[in-house]
């Protein structure tokens, strides 16, 4: 009798049990479906993402071990590795200082610093390998950058040749020996002053803040200039930089002691950067494509039948619709308002 009394709840539960699923399906079938497209994309990735991690454990074992071997196989040979030291051991430093000015972190959206944390460790790592190394700073550390740094890369307090403060690089640094670059400055740099310290602006604002580094550097009283992209140059986009394209194209000169060389070995190809000269030859080959394709798309068209108004209603704002759309579908963002050339 007692197990049969026993047995009577389990009974009504195991009854229970699917309604209570088929209930709890539904409710994540509702929150599924009041998903949008994007958000139902990013969960189904994510539970990808944790699915595959065993997978991801035993690859990365895998490499190790591969790793392991390869350096064994060197170490018999006496060859490869040896020379991979010695690469490393003749880079020849600069004297330069490159600095990257961190003070507008509260003029930027959470997404635009993390845009910026990115940037910076991409200069970090182009300066480890480069062939001349410069003497690399980041002032004004803290606030969001700092934060973010420890969430996503509590690393970077091991980072080797970098110096990071908390101070103002006017503070840091001479006066005498500041240059700030900024895209605003009627002064074109011709020659890399290797006694001199370059700022960057630390800036990603989506040209909302514009003339900002060129106002700060006049504030200061010290002296700016822009990089001599237009010389060399021709784009069908803002001769706006990112952060790090203007690190790699100094790094860049300072190895190969050209302009011209270092931009086109830096600029992303979807800036559609031509030398200058060669325009005719690029718009020549647009001009077949312009024919079949929609004029609504937001590409600059010649308005030399237009007057001065027309111009101003219609240029602009292509020309930042087609910025947004450039910088969403890039993992780094070129279009975004360093105020560097």
């Amino acid at each position: 009798m007692a197990s049969e009394a026993v047995s009577v709840p389990a009974t009504q539960e195991d009854n229970r049990d699917p309604q209570a699923n088929g209930t709890k399906q539904e409710v994540q079938s509702e929150e599924t479906e009041t998903l949008s497209k994007r958000q139902r994309k990013k969960l189904l990735k994510q539970q990808q993402w944790e699915e595959q991690r065993d997978l991801r454990k035993q690859k990365r074992k895998e490499r190790k071990q591969q790793r392991k071997l390869d350096r064994q196989t060197q170490a018999e040979d006496g060859t490869e590795y040896a020379s991979r030291k010695r690469l490393r051991r003749e880079a020849e430093p600069s004297p330069l200082r490159l600095v990257i000015d961190c003070s507008f972190d509260n003029l930027m959206a959470v997404k635009d610093v993390k845009k910026l944390h990115k940037q910076i460790q991409r200069c970090y790592a182009e300066n480890r390998r480069a062939a001349h190394p410069v003497q690399f700073y980041i002032t004004s550390h803290g606030g969001q950058l700092k934060q973010n740094m420890d969430e996503i890369n509590k690393g970077w307090v091991n980072w080797k040749d970098v110096h990071i403060k908390p101070e103002h690089f006017h503070e840091v640094l001479n006066k005498e020996d500041l240059v700030y670059l900024t895209s605003d400055s009627p002064n074109v740099l011709q020659e890399l002053d290797e006694n001199k310290a370059y700022v960057i602006g630390g800036l990603v604002d989506h040209n909302h803040h514009k003339g900002i580094t060129f106002e700060r550097a006049k504030e200061l009283g010290i002296a700016h200039a822009q990089l001599p992209l237009g010389s060399f140059v021709k784009m069908n986009s803002r001769k706006v930089l990112a952060v790090n394209h203007v690190f790699e194209i100094l790094l860049a000169y300072l190895e190969k002691r050209d302009w011209k060389e270092a931009f086109f070995t830096v600029l992303p190809q979807r800036k559609g950067a031509v030398p200058v000269g060669q325009e005719d030859m690029q718009e020549e080959g647009n001009d077949e494509e312009e024919e079949d394709s929609d004029r609504d798309s937001g590409t600059c068209e010649p308005v030399t039948e237009k007057n001065e108004d027309t111009k101003d209603q219609s240029n602009y704002p292509q020309k930042d619709a087609s910025q947004l759309n450039q910088s969403d579908s890039c993992g780094v963002n070129v279009e975004q308002k360093e105020m560097t050339s």
